[in-house]
Formats: C-alpha cells, sequence, structure tokens
C-alpha cells in the first residue's frame, strides 16, 4: 500500500489510455469528435469526484486529486513539444509554405487585434458590472493572450478527424502552431511585466520582435546540426531515432526554460526544418519509424490531455449564475472578435498563396479553439500569488468555460458546418471513380464467390453468412461529372501514381536526392492547380535542364575553362539524373493509361479523355528524350559520369535487395544482415556526401559566375 503513491502516474495513464481505447471504438462509426468525448469524460470524472461519489474508492479520489493539482509546466514540458514536433514534422512543405503568408498574417497581426479586443472587454466588463473591478489593462491584456490563441492540441486533432482539404487543413494547422507561439510570447511579455521574475526594460514589440527572432534562428539552427550529426555517424537507426526524438525535447526546453524565448517557434522551425533538409538524408527505416512513433506519441498525448484538462476544469473551477453570464458574454464576444479580426485580413489573404474562400473563412472564424494550452497558461496565472486571488479564480473560470464552450459546440458543429459548406465533399467525378472502382470489386467478389460455392470441399459453408462479409453493393451517383472533371481527376491519381514511382526509385538508389527533390516539387506545382494544368505543363524540370545550354557557353569562357571542368560535369550529372528520373515516371504513367484503358472503371465516353493524357505523356518523354540526347553528344564526358554514378547506385541497390530477398528466404536471419546491410549504407553514405559536396560547391561557384556576367 506504501507504494500506491509511486504508481499513481502509472496506473492513471494506463486507465486513461484504456478510456480511449474503448471510446475510440465506440465512436469508430459516429461523427462525435474523439477529442470531445475524452474531454467529457475527464469533465465527468471531475465532477463525480468533486460531489464525493468515489469516497468508497479512497485510491482513486487520491489519483483525481493529483490529477486536478496538476503542475501547469508538466502539461506545458511533457505533452505540447510531441504535439508541435509532430504537426510540423507532417507537413507537407510545399503547400506550408504557400501558406505561410496567411498563417503568420492570422498568427501574428490577427493574434494582436483579437488580444486587444478582448482586453477592452475585459476591461469594459470590470467598468459596468460590480464584481470586476480589479479588472485592469494589465490582467485583462495577461487575459487576452492566452484565450486568443487557437489551440493546437485540439485544432490539430478535429482536423486530423474531419480529413478536410490538404490545403485548408494545412492554413488552420500552420496558423495554431504560430500563434500558439506568438500567443504564449505575448502572454509571457505582460504577465512577465507584472511578475518580479519578468521584468524587462525593452519595449513589447521589440521584446516580441526579438523573443521570434531568437526561437526561429534556434530551431532552425539545431536541426541542421541535427541532420549533420546523424548523417555523418552512420549509426543504427535506432540511434538515429534516439537523436531526433531527444532533440525535440531538447529544442523546446533550451529555448523555453533556459533561453527564456518560445519553446513553439523553435520546436516548429526545428520540425520543419528536420522534415525538409533531413527527410530526404534519413533512411528509410528511420523515416518509417519516426512517422509510426510520432502518431503513437500524439494519439497518447491527445488522450490523455483531454481527460486531464476536463478533470482540471471539473475540479478546480467555481462557479455562480452571474459569472455564467459573463461568461456566455465572453464566449459570444471571442467568436465576434475573431470574425472581425480575419474579415480585417481576408482581402490580404485572399490573394496571397492559395487564397482564401468565403467560406473557408467562415469556418476560420468558427474554427478558433481553445484547449489545454489555454488552460496550462490559466493554472500558471492560478499559481502566481502576487495577482489578487478574485483575478485568479476569475481568469482560471472564464478560461475553463471558453475551453468548454469550443470543445462541446464549435467543435461538434464543425463537420455539420463543412458539410453545409461543401469543404469536405468530393467532387461529382471523383465520386463517380469510387463507384466504378467498387463496383468492380463487387462483381469480382460475386464471381469468386460464385467459385466457392462450387468447390467439393467446401460444400458445408453456410453461403449465406460467407455472402454477408461481401463488399456492399454501391449506389450508382445520380450526377454525372463532365468530360473536364473526369480528366481533371484522371491526371491527379497519375500525379499520386507519380509520387510513388518517384518515392520508390529514390529510396532503391536510382535517383539521387536533388533529382528526388526537383521532381517531387514539381508534381506538388501540378497538384496546386488540381488537375487543370496538362501533364506536360513541366516547366520546372525543362527550365532547369534547358540551363545545359548555359552551361555550354559557361565552359568557353577563357576564365574558367582550366578549372572548372569538374563543376560542369557535376552539373551535367544532376540534370542527367533529374531526365532519367522524369523519364522513368512517365513510362509508369503509360502503364496507368493502359490498365485504365483495359479496365471496366471508365465507360467508352470517359476512356476518351486517356489518349488526351497519353498524348501529354508522350510529349514529355519525347522533349526529355531529346535533351538527354543533346547532354550525350555535347557533354560525353560528363555523361559517362553521370551514368557511372547512377550505376553506383543501382549496384548498391541491388546489392540491397538480395539481401533482403535471403531473409525473406530465410536463408540469413535479420541479425546476420545487419552488418551487411551497414556496409552498403556506408558505401551509399560515401556516394551521398560527395553529392551533397558537389552540388554546394556548384550553387556557389553559378553565383560567382552571374556576378561576374552581371
Amino acid at each position: 500500500m506504501e507504494d500506491f503513491g509511486f504508481l499513481q502516474p502509472l496506473l492513471l495513464t494506463i486507465a486513461g489510455l484504456v478510456i480511449g481505447a474503448l471510446l475510440k471504438s465506440l465512436l469508430k462509426h459516429s461523427r462525435f469528435p474523439y477529442t470531445v468525448g475524452l474531454f467529457a469524460i475527464g469533465l465527468t470524472t471531475g465532477i463525480l469526484n468533486r460531489y464525493e461519489a468515489f469516497i468508497p474508492i479512497p485510491h482513486m479520489t487520491e489519483a483525481l486529486n493529483s490529477v486536478a493539482n496538476i503542475n501547469p509546466d508538466l502539461i506545458l514540458y511533457l505533452f505540447l513539444p510531441i504535439l508541435i514536433f509532430d504537426a510540423a514534422y507532417e507537413l507537407n512543405m510545399h503547400i506550408f509554405k504557400k501558406t505561410l503568408a496567411n498563417a503568420t498574417l492570422l498568427a501574428a497581426p490577427g493574434l494582436i487585434i483579437c488580444m486587444i479586443l478582448t482586453a477592452a472587454l475585459m476591461v469594459g466588463i470590470g467598468t459596468f458590472i460590480p464584481g470586476y473591478e480589479l479588472w485592469s489593462w494589465t490582467f485583462a491584456m495577461i487575459f487576452g493572450a492566452l484565450i486568443s490563441a487557437t489551440d493546437p492540441v485540439a485544432v490539430v486533432a478535429l482536423l486530423h478527424e474531419l480529413k478536410t482539404s490538404k490545403r485548408f487543413s494545412t492554413l488552420v494547422d500552420a496558423e495554431s502552431l504560430l500563434n500558439d507561439g506568438t500567443g504564449i510570447v505575448c502572454f509571457m511579455l505582460f504577465f512577465g511585466a507584472y511578475t518580479a521574475s519578468g521584468e524587462s526594460t525593452e519595449p513589447p514589440m521589440v521584446e516580441f520582435i526579438k523573443v521570434i527572432s531568437i526561437s526561429t534562428l534556434l530551431g532552425y539552427s539545431l536541426a541542421r546540426f541535427v541532420i549533420w550529426f546523424i548523417t555523418r555517424i552512420n549509426s543504427e537507426e535506432m540511434i538515429q531515432n534516439s537523436v531526433i526524438i531527444l532533440s525535440a525535447y531538447v529544442t523546446f526546453i533550451l529555448s523555453q526554460y533556459y533561453l527564456g524565448v518560445s519553446g513553439v517557434i523553435a520546436l516548429v522551425a526545428f520540425g520543419l526544418t528536420v522534415t525538409y533538409h533531413g527527410k530526404p538524408r534519413l533512411k528509410a527505416d528511420v523515416n518509417k519509424f519516426m512517422e509510426h512513433f510520432w502518431s503513437l506519441a500524439t494519439y497518447i498525448a491527445n488522450t490523455l490531455i483531454f481527460i486531464i484538462v476536463g478533470i482540471v476544469i471539473a475540479e478546480k473551477v467555481t462557479f455562480s449564475w452571474s459569472s455564467v453570464g459573463v461568461l456566455i458574454l465572453i464566449y459570444l464576444s471571442l467568436n465576434i472578435f475573431r470574425y472581425i479580426m480575419i474579415s480585417m485580413l481576408y482581402p490580404f489573404m485572399k490573394k496571397m498563396g492559395y487564397g482564401l474562400s468565403k467560406r473557408e473563412s467562415v469556418i476560420l472564424s468558427w474554427g478558433g479553439l481553445r484547449g489545454a494550452l489555454a488552460m496550462t497558461l490559466a493554472l500558471m496565472v492560478t499559481y502566481t500569488e502576487s495577482i489578487p486571488e478574485e483575478i485568479r479564480s476569475q481568469i482560471l473560470f472564464f478560461t475553463a468555460g471558453i475551453v468548454t464552450l469550443t470543445l462541446c459546440i464549435n467543435a461538434t458543429t464543425t463537420r455539420w458546418l463543412l458539410n453545409r459548406l461543401g469543404l469536405i465533399g468530393a467532387s461529382s467525378a471523383r465520386v463517380q471513380l469510387d463507384y466504378k472502382i467498387q463496383k468492380s470489386i463487387r462483381e469480382n467478389s460475386e464471381n469468386y464467390f460464385a467459385k466457392l460455392q462450387e468447390k467439393e470441399h467446401l460444400k458445408g459453408a453456410h453461403w449465406e453468412r460467407v455472402q454477408h462479409y461481401m463488399i456492399h453493393k454501391p449506389v450508382n451517383p445520380d450526377e454525372k461529372p463532365k468530360e473536364k472533371a473526369v480528366i481533371s481527376e484522371i491526371r491527379l491519381r497519375i500525379l499520386d501514381k507519380e509520387k510513388t514511382v518517384c518515392k520508390g526509385i529514390y529510396e532503391e538508389g536510382i535517383i539521387s536526392e536533388t533529382a528526388f527533390r526537383r521532381l517531387m516539387n514539381s508534381l506538388d506545382e501540378l497538384y496546386d492547380h488540381d488537375g487543370t494544368y496538362t501533364l506536360d505543363f513541366r516547366n520546372s524540370i525543362f527550365n532547369f535542364c534547358d540551363k545545359a545550354n548555359s552551361i555550354n557557353k559557361m565552359r568557353n569562357i577563357s576564365v574558367i575553362h582550366n578549372w572548372m571542368r569538374f563543376y560542369f560535369r557535376e552539373r551535367i550529372t544532376v540534370i542527367y539524373d533529374l531526365g532519367r528520373g522524369f523519364m522513368l515516371l512517365q513510362k509508369e504513367d503509360l502503364k496507368l493509361i493502359d490498365e485504365l484503358s483495359g479496365s471496366n472503371i471508365l465507360n467508352n465516353e470517359q476512356k476518351s479523355v486517356l489518349n488526351v493524357l497519353k498524348g501529354e505523356v508522350e510529349n514529355n518523354i519525347s522533349r526529355m528524350d531529346s535533351m538527354i540526347s543533346t547532354i550525350a553528344h555535347d557533354f560525353p564526358k560528363a555523361y559517362n559520369h553521370a551514368l557511372t554514378m547512377m550505376s553506383i547506385r543501382m549496384l548498391l541497390s541491388n546489392e540491397k535487395r538480395t539481401v533482403k530477398q535471403m531473409i525473406n528466404n530465410g536463408i540469413i536471419t535479420e541479425k546476420d544482415a545487419e552488418p551487411l546491410l551497414s556496409n552498403i549504407e556506408e558505401r551509399a553514405d560515401d556516394v551521398n556526401s560527395f553529392s551533397h559536396t558537389v552540388s554546394a560547391s556548384i550553387l556557389r561557384w553559378m553565383f560567382f559566375i552571374k556576378k561576374k556576367e552581371v
């Protein structure tokens, strides 16, 4: 019994995860948000404990009381790094860069607008409503800062459940990540200005800019160091994984605790840098493990954090009916303030990046959820004795109330609003293609079912029960898509195929990292236009390859002729590598088009568009083949070097496949294969390190030449 206090955290964690697993199963076919369900469970449990429902179970009461009195820093330092890094690590960098301007508008000026409006509201409440006379501008700004930032814990969890469009979800995701950091910075500025430990002689705006700049630089620098370290030590996958996981926590703790800057902003910069620069250089097994690990860690953190927040609110918040009226006023005002803020920024946001539609602006206004972060900051205020007790109590109550209302009202109605505005519905062409695919599967299953019934050794089977597990017969959609919609949808599926193939040939060593990155960027650019652009609209690829002609001219410059041959050779190698990789993708496109042509997924009328797509792909092949032939003729030595580098990568890739095949056949064990695979990786790293060094030198040289020409 004496050891129970030591076991409490472990038992509470186990209980929370069991409850979360059961709830996840119950809500599997429900539209009710999983995170809101967890919050409701925590709230209910806390209320029951508050009214002594668990007195017969003293250990339960003791455990729940310990949760109610949890240190807010535990939430900040234990859970937040997991959720922030995972969100940053999973962001699509191409989409993020195009939404960054809008996300920054929402996270910086947008948050400040909401903070000032909220502070003005609280000062007004303190002026006209009895019982709130102590609300000064300082306390109002503290509350405005902590309640104005949308919570990444709540927003990211909801978006992952609703599966909204990638562009819009990335915008909301990026806003929640960035304004979480700016919100904490603003909160610390006003909170620190009031407490003795946070005095600062600099103006708030200067301090704000300094904190954001230092945090971003710190996160980027640490990420580049980590990438350099793990790619140089050539260690096992588990060591590389451990370094990245520990570095995420070190980045947050170092910036937030020791340097006093924004841990969230630093971690966002760290995660984005690792994603963009690190992922292509890490071993494939490392990337797979990282995806699974952070998904599991995020699930555990979300499950526990919403239960904890519910218990804390139920246990610690006291209220009166008059204060409930003020809470409702604040809740309605916060939604109005967010709508005003987005309306003010909308003229700018609709012109930047992907733009912003009016329907999306409505969701942005309504989707400003608050959650664990706001509660954590409110608890920090509660534990600060220099702040009047009445203010502390009111800040905790209002924060808890806003968290409860946004999760119970805004979160539960967001799906309905998205459906009403048509933001999560599939296009008519996609619905039609999905129907055809399901119909094809159903027909195949029916034919196989008939063959099973004819088998002698299966005569005793209960065929009605077997048939029950067959895929349901799909319903033919009434709306028939137009030809333009069909061709756009097929183009998107071809691009999906190209992305898959591109990742495969990169992992097999057929193309280099530079070629892989450029090919993926070109695909992202086509995705931006939702299939409306033709498949041969590959300006970024062909423009890069056309630079071979400019290199040919530079080669004749006497000042560089004697000592830059090496760089010419490597530049041509990159272009050749990119071209060959591009050709492989186009040949796979032709195979997919032929498969669609021979299948019953498209009707005869829809199959007519395949000839158009085939012409676009063949045009790509013709243009690239001509470019490669030109390179082979004009740069024979560089061309031969490119063939050599590709041959080395393919040779190493074949060795790796051979070893893995031996593992599958039982010839050697995975443990016996480790030194063999490690040796292959070492030789591959030597090739990659050489390529990275050369690429950096080429870029510096090209910059030098351009300056000379100017």
